[in-house]
Parts: C-alpha cells; sequence; structure tokens
C-alpha cells in the first residue's frame, strides 16, 4: 500500500511539473496594435520564428524590414527587445494573443497593446472606395496653431493599399503603410522608437484628419493636391550667426577625454558635423548611410563627427546609448556627448551658439578644409522618401567630393 501512494505522489508530481512547463507561442506573422490617444488603434505586423532554439522577430512596415534579434520568453511572457534605442515590446502570451505594454526607456513613455497571431491585414477594410490618393499633397500640420508646419505627402495606392510619407522640414514621417476604405485615408508606422498614426476622412482633393504620435500627442492636419509642391530648401533653414566666423565645438568622447574642432584629427581636411541623437529614428536613416559613405570612401580623407544630444538621465546612460548606436551599425568616426537629459532645442542651440537655432535633429554641417562652413544641412529625409533620399545620395556624394578635392 506504501508503494502505491508513493507511486501516485510521484505522478501528480510529474504531471504538475508538466503544466508548469511555458507556453508554445505560434511562430508567423502576428498583427501588433498599440493603443493611442481617442481610443484608436495603431497597428503593425510582425513576424515571430525560431531556430536553434532561439526566438526572432521583424517588424513590418511597406518595404521597411526591422530585424528584433534579442527576443526573451520566460514562462509566459515574451519580450522584444528592440535593436537599437532603448525600448521593449512585452507581454504575456497564449499560443495565439499577446497583452502587454510597449516601452520607451529614453523617452519614459508606455503604450498598452495587444497582438493576435495569424492576421496578415494591417488595416481591415469592410467598405469598398474609389478614392485614389496616388501622388504629392500640400500639407499643413497643427492648423492655425503657433506650432503650425508645412509637409510633403507623397503617396501610391495600389487597390486599396497605400505605402508613402509625410516629409518636413526636419525629416520624414517614416514608412507609413494603410489602406484607403470608404473616404477615409488610414496610415501606421512603428519603427521601434515612434508610434504614428495617420486618419483622414477623404474630400475630393482633400485629406482632413489627425496626426498621433503614440498616446501623447495629437495634431489636426490638412492635405490638398498640388504634384508641383516643394517645401522651403533645408540647406538655408539654419546659419551662422552674423559676427561668427566658423563652428566650433569641444565636448567629451567616451573616455571623458574632450574632443574639439581645433583638434589635430580635423585639421586640413573636410569635416561633415552631425547633431544627433541615439533615440532620434531619422538620425538612424542618417547615421546608417554616414557609416557606409565614411567606410567606403576612405581615400577622400575627411572626418565626420557627431554630437549627440540624449534624453538620457544620467552620463553613463547616454554613453551606453551612443555604444550601442555605434555598436549596432558599426560606426568608425566618433561621437562625442553634447548634452545629456534633455533634447530640448533651445538648450542645443545654447551649446552651439555661432547657429541661428537648431531646428531638427539631425542637423549636419558640412566645412571645408580651411574651417569654412560650406553648408548646413536642417533634417533628414531617409529611404522612406524615395527619390529624394537617391537623390540626397547623388548630392551628399558629388558635395562631399568636391571638398575633398580643392
Amino acid at each position: 500500500m506504501i508503494r502505491y501512494w508513493v507511486f501516485v505522489i510521484f505522478i501528480a508530481f510529474s504531471m504538475l511539473s508538466c503544466s508548469e512547463e511555458p507556453n508554445a507561442i505560434s511562430e508567423g506573422i502576428w498583427l501588433a496594435e498599440l493603443q493611442v490617444m481617442d481610443d484608436e488603434s495603431l497597428p503593425f505586423n510582425f513576424k515571430l520564428s525560431k531556430g536553434n532554439g532561439d526566438y526572432t522577430a521583424e517588424i513590418y512596415n511597406a518595404s521597411e524590414v526591422i530585424q528584433v534579434s534579442d527576443v526573451d520568453i520566460s514562462n509566459d511572457t515574451i519580450t522584444l527587445f528592440l535593436p537599437v534605442f532603448e525600448a521593449y515590446l512585452k507581454g504575456v502570451f497564449t499560443a495565439n494573443t499577446i497583452d502587454g505594454v510597449f516601452y520607451n526607456e529614453s523617452l519614459d513613455r508606455t503604450l498598452k497593446f495587444k497582438a493576435t497571431f495569424g492576421k496578415t491585414d494591417r488595416f481591415s477594410s469592410d467598405k469598398q472606395s474609389n478614392q485614389l490618393i496616388s501622388g504629392v499633397w500640400e500639407t499643413r500640420f497643427g492648423l492655425n496653431s503657433p506650432e503650425e508646419y508645412v509637409g510633403k505627402g507623397i503617396f501610391v495606392q495600389n487597390e486599396n493599399k497605400v505605402t508613402g510619407t509625410f516629409r518636413t522640414t526636419t525629416g520624414d514621417y517614416r514608412f507609413l503603410e494603410g489602406i484607403v476604405t470608404g473616404d477615409s485615408l488610414k496610415l501606421s508606422a512603428f519603427d521601434g522608437s515612434h508610434a504614428y498614426l495617420f486618419l483622414a476622412e477623404i474630400k475630393d482633393t482633400i485629406l482632413e484628419g489627425f496626426f498621433y504620435s503614440g498616446n501623447h500627442y495629437k495634431e489636426p492636419f490638412l492635405a490638398k493636391r498640388n504634384e508641383v509642391f516643394e517645401l522651403p530648401d533645408e540647406d538655408k533653414l539654419t546659419f551662422l550667426k552674423e559676427g561668427y566666423e566658423g563652428f566650433d565645438f569641444s565636448f567629451p568622447n567616451e573616455t571623458g577625454s574632450l574632443v574639439s574642432f581645433a583638434d589635430q584629427q580635423f585639421k586640413g581636411k573636410p569635416v561633415v558635423v552631425q547633431i544627433m541623437g541615439s533615440w532620434c529614428p531619422n538620425c538612424l536613416d542618417e547615421t546608417k548611410f554616414l557609416a557606409e559613405f565614411y567606410e567606403q570612401n576612405r581615400s577622400l580623407d575627411i572626418a565626420i563627427v557627431g554630437l549627440a544630444f540624449e534624453h538620457a538621465k544620467t552620463e553613463e546612460k547616454a554613453f551606453s546609448s551612443i555604444k550601442k548606436l555605434k555598436d549596432k551599425i558599426g560606426i568608425q568616426y566618433p561621437i562625442l556627448l553634447a548634452q545629456y537629459g534633455s533634447v530640448d532645442k533651445q538648450e542645443a542651440q545654447e551649446k552651439l551658439p555661432m547657429l541661428n537655432h537648431v531646428l531638427s535633429y539631425p542637423t549636419t554641417i558640412f566645412i571645408d578644409k580651411q574651417g569654412k562652413v560650406r553648408k548646413i544641412k536642417t533634417g533628414f529625409n531617409g529611404p522612406a522618401t524615395g527619390d529624394k533620399y537617391l537623390s540626397f545620395k547623388r548630392e551628399f556624394d558629388a558635395f562631399v567630393t568636391m571638398l575633398a578635392n580643392e
């Protein structure tokens, strides 16, 4: 009898042990929905895969694919650590659902999200539409407010699917993807740092609606068709103030040593200075381009240096974010810490008093071999802008090559 009860207890413990094993989560396409303002949902798709015992993920925005190599599963909790940015998606899962939060540590912002396995459509469409929005749209954001600014919508529509972006004087609003349904336009993008949602009503040649950035910002916008519309010249928005002969800086590197424009490493060569932050997606786009250009054009003997303005509350944390960016992209040029604890543009301008303002992250200064500022470019239009990005690459190559050969 004693042996019988020992056997029963052993079986009971074995069953309990098996029941405590981690749940299985489905591999394949998921639809995640972030909760933004006004009870609206910002959708994006991602793919979860398992190979060699480890999970990885891919996040999709139109033609953009964001590789997430750091995925942790512990019991019934999954965490996707976003590359480069200090942010993650974390939630409790079943085989086909996830409920959790997106947390951006740099910005100290949290959004709730849910995800459903097997849903491939970013937005659902239950209404037929005869609306066509392919083309260029002259746009005003923040209507009739002191913060009103202009944008340029550039869209391509294939049946009811829409891709494209809004360009502004400070950069682009990422790889937007969405649909036309009935008389409505819906677009979204999630890049691991920013979460953008655009909802608009289509009225003949007018788009009228709201732009949501996460759950902390909302502004109205109005767009009208205008195929010949162009934004102000980004090379003329930022300039040296009267009385200043050139550009100068002196900020610490990761070892604590001050690096200045007067240092020998910058003497007698063209210098490209990037005002940026590790938290900034448009800066990330430009940094990828600069890192590749620098590596492929060593023979030009140019110098590139980044001046980072960071959200991180401590110097140690700020340098940690910079290192993560450098390691992920493989940056071979120095990135100095210009400021931490704030990315306020007025404070940034005080650190660089020779500039009339710091209007955008990034801002890029081109300096010739004699130390003369030849051009200052405000903002960055990345791969999401298509032809504009290709044009920038050609212009950058030609201009820097000219400076190197002078």
